[in-house]
C-alpha cells in the first residue's frame, strides 16, 4: 500500500485476536479499495491464538499455526510495524513506539513516532502477580509467543537432565508448579501430563518421574465455570495424578519453591504464574486515558474511551456488560465480537455514520483437558444453560479457533491449512523437542 497522508489513518496498536482480526477485515473493506490507510502494529514477528499458548509451552503445538504479521499484511491490504508502544500524544494524535534491539541489544530499528485519525488499543493483557514477592523474578509467564518456547525450552531442559542423572533410584521428580486454576493453568496440566507419557514412550522419561500440581486460591478450580463442571474437572485431572491445592493462598515465591499462607512450603523446579491479568503498567500513563485498577482502558458500550479517536478492544478494554455488576469478561469470544463490532463503526465513522453499540453475546466457556476431556457449558436463547463434556465439547472448542482462523484468513485458506495440519501430524513428531 502506497504511503498516502490524505487517507484517514487507522492504527491499531497490538496483533493478538481482536488487533489481527480487525486489522485483516479493514485491510479488506477499507485499505484494498483505498478509503483508509490502515496500520497494525505489534512487538512480535508472528501471532499465535492466545488460548493455544499452553500448547506451545507444552510443544504440542503445530509451529504451522503461526502467523506472520508481514504476510498478512501484504495479503490483506494493511501495513504491519515492528515495535512495541511506549507513549501517546492525544493533542497531536501520535503514538511513540520504542526501538526495535535485537538479542545481543543492538539496535534494529530507532523510536518511531506514528500519526493517527482513528486509534485502537488491542494489545491484549499480561499475568497479574499482585506484588507477590518472588513471582516476577522465579516463576515463568505465558501472556505471548516467546515467553511460551521459552518454558518449553527450560522444560525440555529440565526434562533431559532429569533423565540423565546418575543415580535415578534417588532421583527426586522433575517438579512443576502451575499457580492458577483458571483455564489456562488447567489446561496447561493436562497438556504437560500428556507430554510426559509421550516422553516415556519415546524413551527419555517415565511419566511417575514428573510431579505437577496446581495452586488455586479458590477452593474449587475454574472459578469461573459451575461447580459442576469444576468438580467434573478436578475428578479427572486427580485420575491423572496430579496434585490439586485448593483453597492455597500463595504469598512468596523462591527458587526452590512456593510458599503459602497456611505454612505449606510447595516445592518446585519449574514454576508457572497463571493467576490472573492486567493490562501492561504502562497503559496507565497514556496522557490522560482513564484506565481501572488492572490498568485496562475504560471504554463506554461504543468501545471508544474518553478520547473520540481512540477505542480499546480486547483484553485490554474495560468495557460495560449491561445487566451485570462486571464488565465483560476477558475472553476470545469477547474479542473476536468486539472486532466485528469495530470494525462496522469505523467503516460508519469514516462516513460520519453513527458508532454501533456492542453487546457481548456469552456463548458459554470451555475447557480442554488435551487428548482425554473437554467439558464446558454452552448458552442460548432456545436451550438457556447446557452443560456438554467429552466429543461435543472438543468440536466445540475447536470451533472457537475456526471461527478466529475464517476471520484472518477466509473459509477457503482455513480449509486447506486444516487438511494440511492432519497430513503434517501424520509426518511429524507429536512433541517438539528444541
Amino acid at each position: 500500500m502506497s504511503e498516502n497522508n490524505q487517507l484517514h489513518k487507522i492504527v491499531i496498536v497490538g496483533g493478538g485476536a481482536a488487533g489481527l482480526e480487525l486489522a485483516t477485515s479493514l485491510g479488506r473493506k477499507l485499505g484494498k479499495k483505498g478509503l483508509a490507510d490502515v496500520m497494525l502494529i505489534d512487538g512480535a514477528y508472528t501471532h499465535i491464538w492466545k488460548p493455544l499458548l499452553h500448547e506451545v509451552a507444552a510443544g504440542t503445538l503445530d509451529e504451522a499455526e503461526q502467523v506472520q504479521y508481514l504476510a498478512q499484511a501484504y495479503h490483506n491490504n494493511f501495513r504491519f510495524r515492528l515495535g512495541k508502544m511506549e507513549g501517546l500524544n492525544r493533542k497531536k494524535q501520535e503514538i511513540y513506539v520504542s526501538p526495535t534491539l535485537s538479542e545481543s541489544g543492538e539496535e534494529l530499528i530507532p523510536k518511531r513516532t506514528f500519526s493517527y485519525d482513528t486509534l485502537v488499543m488491542a494489545i491484549g493483557s499480561i499475568s497479574n502477580s499482585f506484588g507477590i514477592k518472588g513471582v516476577e523474578e522465579h516463576c515463568l509467564f505465558l501472556d505471548t509467543t516467546s515467553q511460551a518456547f521459552r518454558f518449553q525450552k527450560q522444560m525440555v531442559e529440565s526434562y533431559i537432565k532429569n533423565h540423565a542423572g546418575k543415580d535415578t533410584a534417588k532421583k527426586k521428580p522433575l517438579s512443576i508448579a502451575i499457580v492458577g486454576g483458571g483455564a489456562t493453568g488447567v489446561e496447561l496440566s493436562a497438556e504437560l501430563h500428556e507430554v510426559t507419557d509421550l516422553l516415556a514412550i519415546y524413551g527419555l522419561n517415565k511419566s511417575s518421574n514428573v510431579k505437577l500440581t496446581i495452586i488455586e486460591a479458590s477452593p474449587q478450580l475454574l472459578p469461573a465455570l459451575p461447580s459442576k463442571l469444576a468438580k467434573a474437572t478436578q475428578d479427572q485431572l486427580a485420575k491423572l495424578g496430579i496434585d490439586l491445592k485448593l483453597g492455597c493462598r500463595v504469598i512468596e515465591v523462591t527458587k526452590a519453591g512456593i510458599k503459602t499462607l497456611d505454612g505449606e512450603n510447595i516445592p518446585a523446579d519449574l514454576k508457572v504464574w497463571a493467576a490472573g491479568i492486567k493490562a501492561p503498567d504502562w497503559v496507565k500513563r497514556l496522557d490522560g486515558l482513564v484506565t481501572n485498577p488492572i490498568n485496562q482502558l475504560v471504554v463506554d458500550e461504543t468501545l471508544k474511551t474518553i478520547d473520540d479517536n481512540i477505542f480499546a478492544i480486547g483484553d485490554c478494554a474495560a468495557c460495560p456488560w449491561p445487566g451485570h455488576e462486571k464488565n465483560v469478561p476477558p475472553r476470545a469470544q469477547a474479542a473476536h465480537q468486539q472486532a466485528t463490532t469495530l470494525c462496522k463503526s469505523i467503516i460508519n465513522r469514516l462516513s460520519g455514520g453513527p458508532l454501533l453499540k456492542y453487546k457481548y453475546l456469552d456463548y458459554g466457556s470451555l475447557v480442554a483437558l488435551g487428548k482425554y476431556s473437554t467439558v464446558g457449558n454452552l448458552m442460548g436463547n432456545l436451550m438457556g444453560t447446557v452443560t456438554i463434556g467429552g466429543f461435543i465439547a472438543r468440536v466445540v472448542y475447536l470451533s472457537l479457533y475456526k471461527m478466529h482462523q475464517i476471520a484472518i484468513h477466509g473459509y477457503y485458506r482455513t480449509a486447506l491449512l486444516t487438511l494440511s495440519n492432519l497430513f503434517r501430524r501424520t509426518a511429524h513428531a507429536k512433541i517438539k523437542m528444541h
